[in-house]
């Protein structure tokens, strides 16, 4: 047999292979686009281990805390005056002490001689004032001695003159012997005038001398008592009745003026010193209310300061104690502390997210009703306070949200809560 070519069925097998690829190629793209057009599988979490609340609506309690210590209302921090050395430690913290009481005793033998030789310098020139005053005494004597001799000579002339007169009137006495008399009384009246002068001048000439010599003698009593108290001040005492709470110094150490050496404080009145962030502080007021725990109490109180300065991002605020002291409540001791900012009537509000800051925009995922999915929700938050913030948009009382950090599942729009 001979075969006989038939083209035709050759073009038909070769035009269904092309149909069938174009088919299978259209398919597999249309299967491309769809699966490209899903939405991915929703991930599953474990609702253990998230923190979820419900949105309400009433009364929010804005509130600010921080840690802190207490801190004695009264604090004296007795500091060197001179350059010293220490000699002995008396006291160490912990004891009651009473504004006598000898705390820690300095040496400076440079500061001692000086007060030694400030205290001869006193004592040769309160000598000499002594000497001064006794010539003057003795001069001033010599004086009055001369103004009562004058004196004297002067009533006797005046005396005689006035006999001589009578007698001159009966003409028992020439005129010239009168006028002797009348004469020599002028003269001795003179004299007296004279004396009685330098009487007055030497006075007040007594006075100023001894004015400056005191003058002197009192600015050298002066250095001297300024010498004496500096080596007193070498004994430190307390000043105050209180406790002995830091001396921070060993024997022999070297200390400079201003060297802060021990510090007393009254253990009975005590305040609480709260580092507040510098973020939540800026609505703290002077007298808003506030509440101290002790650990082993809560002691109500009221804000009496605010530091003006950030120290470590921080502000420091002074909560004044109102309440009686919880047994163990002491210096130093680590507190917590609360301060009450406002109320906010009828207001939106839920427990404060992970990331949630106030006046901020975020995003929670917020419970589905009557499912376990949870749809990422974009929320508007107003004021916060310690453990809740306000909602303004985004969320209605009663809904549920879940607060934890979320931010393994910020790919997804929604999880799913087994």
């Amino acid at each position: 047999m001979v075969d006989i070519a038939r083209p035709d069925i050759a073009r038909a097998k070769k035009l269904r292979r092309i149909v069938y690829g174009t088919g299978f190629v259209v398919v597999l793209i249309m299967v491309t686009v769809g699966v490209s057009r899903l939405e991915p599988a929703a991930p599953r979490v474990e609702r253990d281990t998230v923190f979820m609340d419900t949105v309400q609506r009433g009364e929010m309690l804005r509130q600010v805390r921080g840690t802190g210590t207490l801190v004695p209302e009264q604090i004296r921090w007795i500091s060197a005056i001179t350059n010293s050395t220490v000699e002995r430690i008396l006291l160490r913290p912990g004891v009651t002490v009473e504004p006598d009481t000898v705390i820690v005793e300095l040496s400076n033998p440079q500061l001692e001689q000086s007060a030694l030789e400030a205290q001869l310098t006193l004592q040769a020139a309160r000598a000499r004032y002594k000497s001064r005053e006794v010539a003057l005494d003795r001069d001033m004597l010599t004086q009055q001695a001369l103004v009562a001799s004058a004196a004297s000579a002067l009533t006797l002339a005046e005396y005689e003159a006035e006999l001589d007169q009578e007698l001159f009137a009966d003409e028992l006495v020439s005129e010239l012997q009168l006028r002797q008399k009348q004469s020599r009384a002028n003269q001795f009246r003179i004299q007296h005038e004279i004396e009685q002068q330098r009487l007055e001048i030497q006075t007040n000439a007594m006075e100023t001398d001894l004015a400056a010599e005191q003058a002197d003698l009192d600015r050298l009593e002066t250095i001297y008592q300024l010498r004496q108290d500096e080596v007193s001040d070498l004994r430190l005492t307390a000043g105050v009745s209180g406790v002995l709470q830091e001396v921070p110094l060993e024997e022999g150490a070297s200390v400079t003026p201003g060297t802060n050496l021990a510090r007393v404080g009254d253990p009975s009145r005590l305040k609480a010193e709260l580092r507040i962030p510098e973020t939540q502080a800026r609505d703290i007021q002077i007298g808003q209310p506030a509440s101290i725990d002790t650990r082993n109490g809560i002691i109500p109180g009221h804000v009496v300061r605010i530091d003006p300065a950030v120290t470590a991002g921080t502000v420091t605020v002074d909560i004044a104690l109102d309440g009686e002291l919880p047994r163990g409540a002491r210096p130093d001791l680590t507190v917590d502390g609360t301060i009450e900012l406002e109320r906010l009537e009828d207001v939106i509000y839920v427990g404060r997210p992970v990331f949630g800051q106030e006046q901020s925009i975020v995003s929670l995922f917020k419970l589905q009703p009557e499912t376990d999915e949870a749809v990422r929700t974009r929320v508007s938050l107003g004021r916060s306070s310690v453990n809740t913030i306000e909602v303004i948009e985004g969320l209605q009382p009663g809904d549920q949200v879940v607060l934890s950090d979320m931010s393994q599942w910020d790919a997804f729009d929604r999880v799913r809560l087994n």
